[in-house]
């Protein structure tokens, strides 16, 4: 099965077969997956990478699982983690809990019941995600585009633009501080049609000066890139 990178999963565990193991049961459920054998690798791991999600024995060879957990979540890694440990008294659970884990699977376990767990972590993170993305609004100048609904206002007043303006202004607002070249943005917001030439780029960039900065001949947001394109500054 094709795995999915937005998907990626890391494994902490320092039982090597059980490691592997899991790993391949992930892998074959979609899931691209890194492994740490201890909790040293597993923080560096975590940091570097930001993994979707992570699964943490508690019985690691330098530092308990907590401390790990400790870590991740002071480091602001906030993917859920699922405790995977033979340690099942009530106040080993509570104790994790408490420090940030989001469930805790008792060894020895059901690889389906860790399966399953994962695929409901990851979906209620991804619901969570696109709700953020819902709520987003952008802020520059006295101007505000709120892409849930398609709109764009100037000082209160609501600012009418072309579809075409309005997804490339969206375009670059996501994207700040990226320099685009004409042939980037013709490719990305227009898909390269084939009746549209770089010129275009130059006339909307134009329109939303005129109704968005308060100088469109000198443009603090929606600025020139010399001899290659636009990018947004907020």
């Amino acid at each position: 099965m094709r795995s999915n990178p937005a998907s990626k999963i890391l494994v902490v565990e320092d039982n090597e077969d059980l490691a592997f193991g899991l790993s391949k049961s992930l892998e074959e459920a979609g899931y691209e997956v890194d492994i740490a054998g201890d909790g040293a690798t597993a923080i560096e791991k975590a940091s570097a990478a930001k993994p979707a999600l992570v699964v943490l024995d508690l019985m690691l060879p330098d530092m308990s699982g907590y401390d790990v957990l400790k870590a991740l979540r002071g480091a602001r890694i906030d993917a859920p983690v699922i405790i995977l440990t033979a340690k099942g008294a009530e106040t080993d659970k509570l104790h994790g809990f408490r420090l940030g884990a989001d469930d805790y699977v008792t060894k020895p376990f059901s690889v389906s019941e860790v399966l399953a767990r994962v695929s409901v972590h990851l979906k209620r993170t991804a619901g969570n995600a696109d709700d953020a993305k819902d709520s987003q609004v952008y802020r520059f100048g006295d101007v505000v585009v709120t892409p849930a609904a398609r709109t764009v206002t100037r000082g209160g007043r609501f600012v009418s633009l072309k579809p075409r303006e309005y997804d490339l202004l969206l375009h670059l607002l996501e994207h700040p501080g990226i320099a685009y070249t004409r042939q980037r943005l013709l490719k990305e917001v227009w898909v390269h049609q084939a009746d549209v030439h770089t010129r275009t780029v130059d006339m909307h960039v134009a329109e939303l000066r005129r109704k968005l900065e308060d100088d469109a001949s000198s443009p603090r947001h929606l600025i020139t890139v010399w001899k290659m394109g636009y990018r947004f500054d907020p």
